[in-house]
C-alpha cells in the first residue's frame, strides 16, 4: 500500500504559502517529495494543494490504492464526507480532490498529529521559501 502524506501553510494566513506531499511505499522508501509555492494564499488552501499534488501523482503514476494523511482534521474529515465544505473558495479545491479519489478508486484518509507529518510539513515550507517568504 502507498502512502501520501500533504500539508500545506502560509506564513501569515493568508500570506505567502506552499505545499508539500511525501509519497513513499510500505516499505518506507520515498516514491515522489513533492512541493510548490502559491503566492498568497491560506492554511486551507495550501492543504487542498498539498492534498490535490498528492493525489494526482497517484493517479498519474497508475495507483490502484492510495492511504492518504495529514495533519489537518478539517480536510480529513471533510475529505471522508463527515464535515461540510462551507468555505466557497475550498468548494472547487474539495471537488477537485474529490475527482481524483474517483479515479483512484481505493483512497483512505487518516489524521495523523504534526510530528508525524514532519516530511510532508518540512517539504511545504520549502515551498513557501519559493515565495521568498
Amino acid at each position: 500500500m502507498i502512502t501520501a502524506y500533504f500539508d500545506g501553510g502560509a506564513r501569515g494566513n493568508p500570506g505567502p504559502a506552499g505545499w508539500g506531499a511525501h509519497i513513499v511505499d510500505e516499505d518506507g522508501t520515498v516514491l515522489a517529495a513533492l512541493h510548490g509555492a502559491l503566492g498568497r494564499a491560506t492554511n486551507n488552501v495550501a492543504e487542498y494543494h498539498g492534498l490535490i499534488a498528492a493525489l494526482q501523482w497517484a493517479v498519474d503514476h497508475d495507483v490502484p490504492a492510495l492511504r492518504v494523511k495529514g495533519d489537518s482534521l478539517l480536510l480529513v474529515q471533510q475529505m471522508r464526507g463527515n464535515y461540510r465544505v462551507k468555505n466557497e473558495g475550498l468548494q472547487p479545491l474539495f471537488k477537485q480532490a474529490r475527482l481524483l479519489v474517483m479515479q483512484i478508486g481505493n483512497v483512505t484518509f487518516e489524521h495523523v498529529p504534526r510530528e508525524r507529518n514532519k516530511d510532508a510539513d518540512r517539504l511545504s515550507n520549502l515551498g513557501m521559501d519559493l515565495n521568498g517568504a
